[in-house]
Parts: C-alpha cells; sequence; structure tokens
C-alpha cells in the first residue's frame, strides 16, 4: 500500500480523537432513540468530560440542521468546562458571512488559548440543492477569506461568491499562528483540489484499506502540485472488548433492534446523504459479506442507520491496536472514533486501548501552539 509523506513531525504517535453526538447521534440499540441519550449539552458535555479524562487529544462536534445543538455554541462553552483536549468544530462553509466567521472562530480559539481545529464541511443548507462543483467554490473562498482574516492587516477578495476590499482584519486574529488547523473531507476533484491547496488535514471514512490507500495518494498529488504535504486522518466507529467474540458479540446486539426502513429514514434525513462519499459507504455495505465484514475486522452494520461514516473497527484490543498500526504505517496520523453508547465506548477504549497508544496533539505539532500537554502521565491516577 502507498504511504505518503506527512507534514507534522513525530510519525510514531498519532492524534487520537473521540466523537461529541451533537446530532442526537447516540443509541444503546442502534435505530431506537432513548431519551437520556438524545442531544443535550448535558449529555454530550459528559461525553467531553470522559473524552478528556480517558486521554483522547481532541473530539469532532459535528454539525446538522435537523436535530442537535449549536455546534459553534457548545464549542466555546465546552471550553470552559475542559483543560487539555482540542475541540474540532465543524463548520458548514456559507451558513455564516465568511468576514463574521473568521472573527467568530478567532474569538473561540482565544477562549480555548489554541485548543481549537476546524473541519470544514461543504454540504447543502435547508432547502438547497446546489451543485457540487459551486459549494465546493463556495468552501474554497471561504477559506481563503479565513486565511486573510488570520494573516494579514485587510481582507481584500474577489471571488464568484464574495467581495470584499479594505476590510479591516483588526479582531479576528486568531490565538493560533496562521490560525486553527483546517480538516477537511471530500472525495470529488474539486473537493481534492480544496484539500490539497489549503487545508492541513485530509479525513477518510472507513473503507478496503487499499481504496483508502487510493485517496490518500489522490490528495497527495494535488498538494504536491502546491507544494505542500498533508496529513492524513481517518473518521470511524468502534467496537474493543477483552476478546474478538464479545466485541463481534457486541456488535450483532447493537443491531437486534434496528428497523431498516426507519434505519433509511435517518440516513436520508442527513444533507449530505446523497454525496459521492456516503455513496461509497453504502457500496462498502453492499460488498460486505453475510454478517457485514469487508474486512476481518471492518463491520458495516452501522451504516444501516447512519449517513457519512458507516463501518466500525471490531475486535479485542490487540487486534484493535494492530488495524491502528497498520493505518499508520499507510501514513494515517489522526484518528477520530466513536460508539455506542459514546460515554461506554469511550470508556472500553480508553481502558483497553489508549494505555497503548503515544498520542499527540496535531496543532502542538504544527507548532501553532506551544506544547501544552505532556506526553509523559499527569500525575497519579491521570490519563495523557
Amino acid at each position: 500500500m502507498t504511504v505518503v509523506p506527512v507534514t507534522s513531525a513525530d510519525l510514531d504517535a498519532a492524534e487520537v480523537s473521540w466523537f461529541a453526538a451533537l446530532c442526537s447521534d447516540d443509541y444503546r440499540y442502534l435505530g431506537v432513540p432513548e431519551g437520556d441519550l438524545r442531544s443535550s449539552w448535558a449529555h454530550c458535555s459528559s461525553i467531553l468530560k470522559e473524552a478528556e479524562a480517558q486521554g483522547f487529544r481532541n473530539i469532532l462536534c459535528p454539525s446538522s440542521y435537523q436535530v442537535g445543538q449549536d455546534t459553534l455554541s457548545f464549542v466555546a462553552a465546552g471550553g470552559q468546562v475542559t483543560s487539555r483536549i482540542n475541540m474540532l468544530a465543524a463548520v458548514r462553509c456559507g451558513e455564516m458571512q465568511p468576514v463574521m466567521l473568521a472573527r467568530t472562530i478567532a474569538t473561540l480559539d482565544h477562549m480555548l488559548e489554541g485548543r481549537l481545529t476546524v473541519n470544514i464541511i461543504s454540504s447543502d443548507f435547508p432547502g438547497e440543492k446546489a451543485d457540487s462543483a459551486f459549494r465546493y467554490q463556495r468552501s474554497r473562498e471561504v477559506v481563503e477569506i479565513l486565511k486573510q482574516a488570520w494573516t494579514q492587516d485587510q481582507i481584500n477578495y474577489q471571488g464568484e461568491v464574495y467581495d470584499f476590499k479594505g476590510l479591516t482584519t483588526d479582531p479576528a486574529k486568531p490565538y493560533q499562528t496562521g490560525g486553527p488547523l483546517l480538516y477537511f473531507g471530500g472525495y470529488s476533484p474539486d473537493a481534492l483540489e480544496l484539500c490539497g491547496q489549503h487545508c492541513d488535514v485530509y479525513l477518510m471514512w472507513p473503507e478496503p484499506k487499499e481504496q483508502i490507500a487510493g485517496r490518500m495518494k489522490a490528495v497527495n498529488e494535488v498538494a504536491e502540485r502546491y507544494g505542500r504535504t498533508l496529513d492524513y486522518g481517518l473518521r470511524v466507529h468502534v467496537i474493543v472488548r477483552d476478546t474478538e467474540q464479545e466485541a463481534r458479540e457486541y456488535a450483532e446486539h447493537l443491531v437486534s433492534k434496528l428497523d431498516d426502513e426507519l434505519g433509511t429514514l435517518i440516513r436520508e434525513r442527513a444533507l449530505d446523504s446523497g454525496s459521492l462519499g456516503v455513496s461509497h459507504q453504502a457500496r462498502a455495505r453492499e460488498l460486505a459479506d453475510q454478517f457485514g465484514y469487508i474486512e476481518p475486522h471492518l463491520w458495516t452494520g452501522i451504516g444501516r442507520a447512519r449517513s457519512g461514516c458507516g463501518a466500525a473497527i471490531v475486535g479485542s484490543a490487540d487486534q484493535v491496536l494492530s488495524e491502528i498500526e497498520e493505518y499508520r504505517k499507510m501514513g494515517v496520523r489522526a484518528f477520530i472514533f466513536s460508539g455506542y453508547p459514546h460515554l461506554d465506548e469511550c470508556r472500553h477504549f480508553g481502558r483497553l486501548v489508549m494505555p497503548e497508544l503515544k498520542t499527540c496533539s496535531l496543532p502542538e505539532a504544527y507548532g501553532r501552539v506551544p506544547a501544552g500537554v505532556p506526553d509523559t502521565p499527569l500525575g497519579a491516577g491521570e490519563r495523557r
């Protein structure tokens, strides 16, 4: 498999992240909502605080219109109840006027003292059905305006969507040098062009490793044209237990009450349900064996009731660690894990896997913020 170059140092460490279920995406039985697991500040902040306690270095805070909480509001509050974990805020480009967005992100970056990363999203808005090329052009212009606001004294920008002249950027300078790292996912040629030119971490959803290697190669070729290299990330669910049998049994338990018609409705309510990436997740389910496995430890059953990331690494601690190591050898440097229910699976992963991983914060590895989180235990009873 192709191993591609990365920007940041210390390839033997990885940024290991968890997921805050802001979009009411939390279940004991997949597709069966329960009141105490619905998106709320109380529930989602408990996931955030547990992820920090278990040693995760970042947490993805997703964005949705139909259900859940506002991402940036949650990040602002979450920064005040944590002290070490970074927060990866999903930003849907065009939702907020880009100059105002630059100020908002800069303010958040100061509030979190650099513990902020940004996931650039290019999905449709409610009621919108825009052409893919337009959506990525809009995202490109937003990113280019953000970078001007964060690095220059004035914004002077003329694009197809936005046009600004002589706007001062004094209020918009972030805490981190150059602004927060930009994480990005997308499979179309327009998406790869935007990521290769402007973003820092290319995020992928779970597929057979040969396909992941091909995606890394494709975006790396774009980045090379601009004299850049990227880091690579994998957004994937996980079910880890003491034994493989326990993990596989829990996977079956998780979908044991799933109604497939309801699962289809859950998938289709997402604004990215028609995207190229989602279609690849559906294709993986079609190619899986009778138990839903497309690789020995990659289970596609999650995707029966979830748009977007639709597969889980399933196995014992040693097997999950071996899978992570294989991805790392390919050049994957950032992992965003999740599991159902999120609090319980966070603890399973923290107990069984985290002690065996060397972790890092990518903003620190890039030199955006002073190193502040040690790679050695923090003290008796504390997790790094």
